[in-house]
């Protein structure tokens, strides 16, 4: 015959050894003990035993991997060597509300005591990992920086050319305007002429409006130039732009990862030094 009681909490299993005939006891630890653990444990107490499996009530075979804790659940059948036995588990009783409470304080206690020992190893390996990362990060990004460096001058220059290069048919245009009104013709004649070239101005910004769906305002235009001409210079120096990108968002990632795992840290020295000092 095999019993299962309840002692001190945890289930003892009670069997007869085939080879020495004697009674024998196995507490376990259903949280912790497998059903194969179990078995190898009966098996290494009677070198005799040549076959030990455990059966549900259906006649299923369990797994070597479930715990005795489910196991336990249920009523079950143990086969050692060719002999079946069929177990009955008994039910464990309820704890008391009280009981159930301290309990669960002791449960607490343990959890706070293991965060309050190992929250430091946990921060500084995380930190460690990270410091590699953000290293690994900057001499991936070190060549990529320098090249994006090169070719942002680049588009910049010829930006500022751009720029200057308007800035010069500008005057241009004023100057031609003004020899034409007072040297050549009069002001009768150019009139219309200034209308039209004013107009002509106005549906050019109009179509860059329709076209870009922004307003023509001359920061903007001039940064969308040197996005036009960087893009156009990166394609043609083989710059991987998205590349550069994820590798720039992995790095603030990993900066800002690092410096809220610094954080807690910082705030808790005040409260050191004050404990110190008192």
């Amino acid at each position: 015959e095999v019993t299962v009681n309840y002692r001190y909490g945890l289930p003892v299993v009670t069997l007869t050894l085939p080879t020495r005939g004697e009674r024998c006891q196995f507490t376990i630890k259903p949280m912790v003990v497998t059903v194969g653990a179990f078995l190898q444990d009966v098996q290494r107490e009677d070198k005799g035993i040549e076959k030990a499996e455990v059966f549900a009530r259906d006649g299923s075979k369990l797994s070597d991997a479930t715990l005795m804790e489910v196991l336990l659940m249920n009523d079950f059948k143990l086969v050692i060597n060719s002999k079946t036995y069929s177990v009955s588990s008994p039910k464990k009783g309820t704890l008391s509300s009280e009981h159930a409470t301290e309990m669960e304080d002791i449960k607490s206690l343990v959890h706070r005591l293991f965060v309050a020992i190992h929250i430091e190893d946990h921060q500084v390996r995380k930190e460690r990992e990270l410091l590699q990362k953000l290293e690994y990060l900057k001499e991936q990004l070190l060549p990529l920086e320098q090249m994006k460096d090169r070719i942002a001058d680049s588009a910049d220059a010829k930006t500022s050319r751009l720029l200057w290069v308007g800035l010069a048919l500008m005057s241009t245009q004023g100057g031609a305007l003004a020899w034409l009104t007072w040297w050549v013709y009069s002001w009768d004649i150019m009139e219309p002429v200034t209308y039209f070239i004013t107009y002509g101005s106005a549906m050019a910004f109009y179509a860059y409006f329709v076209l870009t769906k922004q307003d023509y305002i001359y920061p903007h235009a001039k940064d969308r130039q040197f996005l036009h001409y960087f893009y156009r210079k990166s394609k043609s120096q083989r710059f991987n732009v998205q590349q550069y990108n994820k590798l720039k968002d992995d790095l603030a990632e990993a900066e800002d990862s690092l410096r809220r795992l610094r954080q807690p840290l910082q705030l808790r020295l005040p409260i050191q030094q004050i404990n110190d000092k008192d």
